[in-house]
């Protein structure tokens, strides 16, 4: 399918998994790396030397740079996978008009610390790019999997359908299946706050709770998320497709769920610090219940679970006694 160049921005796990998506579709991908080192060795030994470093890229469809300007230049399409709390460094010395006539997506799912904007609010704001414009790219998929080809889906929106249509398309393939939405702010958000659960499930898990208190966890979750949603972006949707309430299943439960991790690591003792500084790698729900927090100041939407991770990250609250008390308003 030929639709000009596409560019990908970030060099982590989720933006090589995105990389191995496209080339099988596209023959002309910009990748920019922050380091000149990284893109070096992928050119020489074509894979990633940091992240899912089994994935081949096909450097004569990819080509990595560490120039942004470089990168975006030619593209009709960026897709941003960046952790959000890098995003504002990573765009400080680019040009207001860089994303110009593109259709941008966002891949990530964090809420730009300080700003408290989701990804596609932060651009609207600061790029003057159109609604129409941007785009999200959403679960459930995680990168670990995709790397090993394991059949996954996606979920791509935007509120002009053709622009994602065209990006589902393009990510369309043997073990990824897409799914077209019209709902941005929706499962944006909602890929903000799953990651926040699953903090919260990790945590659970490091305190030796079950998969009975599991269950009745993330089935108050999803109810939680819906309040959120109804309360900030008041549209007709149904909680349980995939982009909310799977994209919350795999977050919660699974093995690769680096916030699950983080959570667990916090359940069992550690403390934010020591617990982040042994993973090596962003727990988005970290930064995102902050932000979530604040701006439910404005709503007051009840977030029971959302507020007990914010107590124990935030507040340094005894994991033990906040997880008691939330159990005791689960039903």
């Amino acid at each position: 399918m030929n639709t000009g160049r596409i560019a990908v921005i970030g060099g982590g796990s989720w933006a090589t998994a995105i990389i191995k998506i496209l080339s099988v579709n596209c023959d002309q991908i910009s990748w920019w790396l922050r380091s000149e080192d990284a893109v070096n060795f992928i050119k020489t030994h074509h894979h990633n030397p940091v992240y899912l470093s089994d994935v081949v890229i096909d450097t004569n469809k990819v080509h990595p740079t560490s120039s942004l300007d470089e990168a975006v230049a030619d593209a009709t399409i960026v897709i941003l996978a960046v952790p959000s709390a890098f995003l504002k460094d990573v765009l400080k010395d680019v040009s207001d008009s860089i994303f110009a006539n593109k259709i941008v997506f966002s891949a990530i799912k964090g809420i730009v610390p300080d700003d408290l904007l989701i990804v596609g609010e932060f651009l609207h704001r600061r790029f003057q790019i159109p609604i129409s414009h941007i785009g999200v790219i959403t679960g459930p998929c995680h990168a670990e999997e995709v790397a090993l080809e394991k059949l996954s889906y996606l979920t791509v929106a935007c509120n002009e359908t053709k622009h994602a249509a065209l990006l589902a398309g393009l990510m369309n393939g043997r073990y990824i299946k897409t799914i077209v939405s019209d709902d941005i702010y929706g499962t944006e958000y909602s890929a903000v706050i799953k990651n926040i659960i699953a903090i919260a499930s990790g945590v659970c898990h490091g305190l030796g709770y079950g998969d009975n208190f599991q269950a009745v966890l993330i089935s108050n979750a999803i109810q939680e998320i819906k309040r959120f949603l109804d309360a900030v972006s008041p549209i007709s949707r149904d909680i349980n497709d995939s982009a909310y309430l799977g994209d919350l299943l795999v977050t919660a439960y699974s093995q690769f769920s680096r916030n699950r991790t983080f959570g667990s690591m916090v359940g069992k003792g550690y403390s934010v610090k020591s617990a982040q500084l042994e993973m090596n790698m962003i727990a988005e729900g970290y930064y995102a219940v902050k932000c979530i927090h604040e701006l439910n100041k404005k709503h007051g939407v009840d977030l029971p679970v959302c507020n007990a991770v914010y107590k124990i990250l935030y507040e340094q609250a005894s994991p033990k006694n906040e997880m008691k008390l939330l159990s005791d308003r689960l039903r």
